[in-house]
């Protein structure tokens, strides 16, 4: 399967492809459009976004093409071996999700524009993109000059691209892993402090879990002279769109949260994934019940990492734990569905603003369900079990085999690791609608932190002056492994 992709006028913000399709032994093929994007568990009909659409044959001649449903279409193909299918697709939008071309940047997510044929996604796929002269490749697909290289459909639409004369580049290694920062905007980064910190909280996550997925790791940044946050998840790659670029340390923080959040992705959905959603199926939706594991664990751990890798402080990372309990309680602490029906009704109205008081944040309730699980696993067992544990389990028996968990896994290995049946857990913090405040309280306390509620309805995170909850608090956020003497001179290089 080959993709040839080029632009012939940047300014109309028209992408040109030509997918050619070989060796065809049938009357008729149907070719699929992408109804939705990983990372994004909502239907976006990017087909509304395709110009113009047609089937020529080997020799240019015109074959019969039309549409069988609103993104899938039927094409005749009179006997011939080989197929191409001409269209052209308007990227004019800029979020981590979207695909952009004007006059210096080529920014690419395939899943809104790359078809594949029914009965052949899993067959190897190259794209040829007739990219203007002196343009850099940012991706995570291997790249021969011009010509990327996927294994499969689902390796190349998990693969966005940026590409521009004035991208900007820094690599860094972490635990023998190969990781790549990409910029492209208007700023001039500060590489020596964003390398010595993406590489703190890269090293601390790898040893968490002992291995890393991939022999390599891209971060791809798109920064907006407008304000934004936007980061997706993908195969050993992240796209994070994110400004104004002129914000200075808010930027910064922000660039620091989303990407330690997207980086554990990697090994959170990208291999640790629910059942439901191996493999994909990218004509319909893909109901699961787990994206409070999925979204709400790697929500908590993406700061709880800056911490531990001694990027964020203690006053940093307590504000940001804050962040999530203000949003969560001062907006839908009243909600009326779980955490698990949530996650299954992301797919309705997940990344809307919604009705008053019907659903909960999977992110935001999500990590502070985590929150008090792994507080609760760490009194019980003075910090010897954790939610690390739990994460590390997911990754050796579902996420490394690549096999695809269940709900009940995760209630099985939880529970393992706790000794115990956690039916209180299930009840309160997942399965029903019962406000979090005191569980989360009574959680908070073996670390000396306490949530208060005022009158109207604001949420404050105070610290407690109790040095024994001190000593617990350090021991939760403190560094699996120190750095080295070896690793500190590294960053002063």
């Amino acid at each position: 399967m080959h993709y040839n992709i080029y632009v012939s006028d940047p300014q109309s913000h028209l992408i040109n492809i030509i997918y050619t399709i070989p060796e065809i032994d049938a009357d008729i093929i149907e070719i699929q459009l992408p109804a939705w994007r990983p990372g994004r568990y909502e239907i976006q009909n990017f087909a509304k976004n395709i110009q113009f659409i047609e089937a020529i044959s080997a020799t240019d001649q015109k074959l019969p093409i039309h549409k069988v449903t609103k993104d899938r279409w039927q094409v005749a193909t009179a006997g011939e071996k080989e197929v191409r299918i001409r269209y052209t697709f308007y990227a004019a939008i800029q979020n981590a999700g979207s695909s952009y071309v004007d006059e210096e940047l080529w920014y690419l997510n395939f899943i809104n524009f790359c078809m594949y044929t029914e009965g052949r996604i899993g067959e190897a796929y190259t794209v040829h993109l007739d990219l203007p002269e002196g343009y850099q490749i940012a991706c995570g697909l291997p790249a021969e000059g011009n010509v990327l290289k996927a294994k499969d459909f689902y390796q190349l639409v998990d693969s966005p691209l940026l590409a521009s004369e004035s991208l900007q580049k820094r690599h860094y290694q972490a635990r023998g892993v190969e990781f790549n920062i990409w910029m492209h905007g208007n700023l001039q980064p500060n590489w020596r402090r964003i390398v010595r910190d993406f590489r703190r909280f890269s090293r601390e996550q790898i040893i968490t879990m002992g291995e890393f997925p991939e022999n390599d790791y891209h971060f791809l940044n798109l920064i907006l002279p407008t304000a934004f946050y936007h980061g997706v998840e993908h195969h050993n790659s992240t796209m994070i769109v994110l400004g104004p670029d002129d914000e200075g340390e808010g930027l910064y923080s922000d660039l620091l949260g989303v990407s330690s959040h997207e980086l554990f992705h990697a090994w959170n959905i990208i291999r640790i994934r629910p059942a439901e959603l191996l493999p994909y199926d990218f004509t319909k939706e893909n109901y699961f019940r787990t994206c409070f594991v999925a979204e709400g664990c790697t929500t908590y751990y993406g700061d709880l990492f800056l911490k531990r890798a001694d990027v964020f402080t203690e006053e940093t990372y307590i504000k940001e734990l804050q962040v999530y309990m203000k949003r969560h309680f001062e907006s839908s602490a009243h909600a009326t569905q779980s955490l698990a029906d949530s996650s299954f009704d992301l797919w309705l109205d997940g990344y809307e603003k919604g009705i008053p008081n019907r659903k909960v944040s999977v992110y935001h309730k999500g990590a502070l369900a985590a929150l008090i699980l792994d507080l609760y696993l760490r009194k019980k067992t003075n910090h010897e079990q954790s939610l690390d544990t739990v994460m590390q389990l997911l990754w050796t028996r579902f996420g490394k085999p690549f096999i695809g968990y269940t709900l009940q896994d995760y209630i099985d290995i939880v529970e393992e690791v706790a000794g115990e049946s956690l039916e209180w857990y299930w009840n309160d913090c997942i399965f029903t609608s019962t406000p979090l405040e005191t569980r989360l309280n009574e959680a908070l306390a073996f670390v000396g932190l306490q949530m208060s509620t005022f009158s109207n309805g604001n949420i404050q995170l105070n610290v407690m002056d109790n040095f024994k909850a001190k000593l617990q608090r350090d021991k939760w956020l403190e560094t699996v492994e120190p750095l080295t003497q070896d690793e500190l001179e590294e960053e002063e290089e």
